[in-house]
């Protein structure tokens, strides 16, 4: 506690404001992302459906989704934009000493933000007005600038957490700055995939888990079958494979910052056969209170024998490295995040046995009900794998090569903490009016599906297909089938 103290009172008054702004809006702005990322793909994996087997189910489900694409990604622009401000408004100093190593990832997340905005008006413009086939294949490319975008962004991040491709001239400005080092670092592999992965795992299970609560309110129809299976699959499927990704960055951060894994595992003083502590707090003098202690695992794990040595906390002065109270919080999101992937590993699996075995869903409400909450669950492991990314590295913005405080504004505290007391204001508009128009969009849903609309003609548009007459064009609509004819409710 003292040292925390110590180095609180070393920082400029304007650090905590600033810190508190940044991991506000990032916070928030990270819940949009999976779906940012991800449901590109899920949807145009539906729509190919639809087109293959003349499937119109699959086809309003595609409709539909893209409709809550357009949404979140007009949300996204807002808080995305908002976070680049922030870079160069509250860390002048990370980016006017820095910004020509780094600045190529926000340039090309930028300029990927603009391609993917004009695909998607494109989608959603050809519904109706375009052939069916060249409609799909215009959007194909929609999912790579998702990527594309999510290249940028990991590029930016894992340089700041292994820098490289430059040197320093005796004034310690930047010179012979090497691109390819500067975007391919060595963490730069695996938290590319981890994060990719991650997204497309938790907007499968987000997605999924809307219909799963529609299963359990009895909207059994193929609809809602259709809906939940289809990013269920994708989810499951990538559900181990980012566990083992998951390994591999862990190990890439043990092997390349040292320090961060140690705060991790909450090490203290370099050794073999270190045990694992799964929870538990870490106090000032080294100690490990509470939690489950398992003896020689965390070298096992580190280097697959217990032999192996763990670098410990106190390897360096206490200035460079994180603080007990940071160590724990570390600590504890690594852990939560392994263990409710862990979690999600077994919900995957438990599917996977039912269609292996029957050709068919779990009939169990309770994994409906674990279904329901997977996509909660993947964005709180979203959340805890970025601060343990983030704050693992402190007190370093750049790693090894500037502090945090060497890069903050020279801004009053006063008026940071204002513009975050406004820009919490402006995300509480924002949310609610997205959450809002979600609600407008599934009700509208439902009164097209249960044929209760007032002054509708006899037969619901897209009565065939959503690629129908342009007069009968309509956001909300959706293909006649038996399940909708017989006034089963769908949302």
């Amino acid at each position: 506690m003292h040292s925390a103290v110590t180095l609180l009172t070393d920082s400029p008054p304007q650090m905590l404001p600033a810190r508190q702004l940044m991991a506000f809006t990032l916070a928030t702005h990270i819940l949009l992302v999976p779906m940012g990322v991800a449901l590109p793909f899920v949807t145009l994996l539906v729509h190919h459906r639809g087109l293959r087997r003349n499937d119109p189910v699959a086809l309003q489900l595609a409709r539909r989704w893209s409709a809550v694409m357009a949404v979140q990604f007009a949300i996204g622009i807002v808080t995305g934009t908002i976070l680049t401000f922030e870079f160069g408004l509250l860390w002048p100093g990370l980016m006017g000493h820095w910004g020509d190593v780094f600045g190529l990832g926000f340039g090309v997340e930028g300029w990927a933000f603009f391609l993917e905005a004009v695909m998607i008006a494109i989608y959603l413009y050809g519904w109706r007005r375009l052939d069916p086939k060249v409609h799909f294949w215009l959007a194909v490319p929609l999912p790579f600038a998702a990527l594309l975008g999510a290249f940028g962004i990991i590029a930016a991040n894992s340089w700041m957490n292994t820098p490289q491709g430059f040197t320093l001239d005796a004034q310690g400005d930047v010179v012979n700055v090497t691109v390819q080092q500067a975007v391919f670092t060595p963490i730069f592999g695996p938290e590319y995939w981890h994060f990719a992965v991650a997204m497309f795992l938790t907007a499968g299970y987000v997605v999924a888990g809307v219909y799963a609560v529609g299963w359990l309110r009895g909207r059994r129809d193929r609809y809602h079958r259709l809906g939940f299976t289809v990013p269920f699959t994708v989810a499951a499927i990538l559900t181990p494979v980012q566990l083992v990704v998951g390994d591999t960055i862990a190990r890439a951060v043990f092997h390349k910052q040292p320090t961060k894994f140690a705060a991790m595992e909450i090490v203290w003083t370099t050794d073999t056969h270190v045990p694992e502590y799964i929870f538990g707090r870490l106090n000032a003098d080294g100690t490990i209170s509470g939690g489950l202690k398992i003896p020689q695992l965390d070298s096992m794990l580190a280097g697959f024998k217990p032999s192996t040595q763990v670098t410990g906390l106190t390897a360096v002065p206490a200035a460079d490295r994180p603080t007990p109270a940071e160590a724990t919080l570390v600590h504890w999101t690594f852990d939560i995040m392994v263990i409710l992937g862990s979690l999600l590993l077994l919900l995957a699996l438990w599917y996977a046995v039912a269609w292996f075995r029957h050709r068919d869903l779990p009939r169990s409400r309770w994994f409906f009900r674990c279904a329901a909450a997977a996509g909660v669950a993947s964005l709180v492991s979203v959340e805890c794998g970025w601060i343990t990314t983030e704050v693992g590295r402190q007190p370093w913005i750049v790693y090894q090569n500037m502090r945090v405080a060497e890069a903050v504004t020279a801004t009053r505290a006063s008026s940071l903490w204002a513009m975050l007391g406004v820009v919490v204001a402006l995300y509480v508009v924002l949310f609610s009016a997205f959450l809002t128009v979600l609600r407008k969009l599934h009700h509208h849903w439902r009164i097209a599906d249960e044929g209760l609309a007032p002054n509708r003609p006899a037969h619901a548009p897209e009565s065939d297909t959503p690629y129908g007459p342009r007069e009968e064009a309509g956001l909300a609509a959706g293909p006649s089938h038996p399940s909708a004819q017989d006034g089963t409710p769908r949302g």
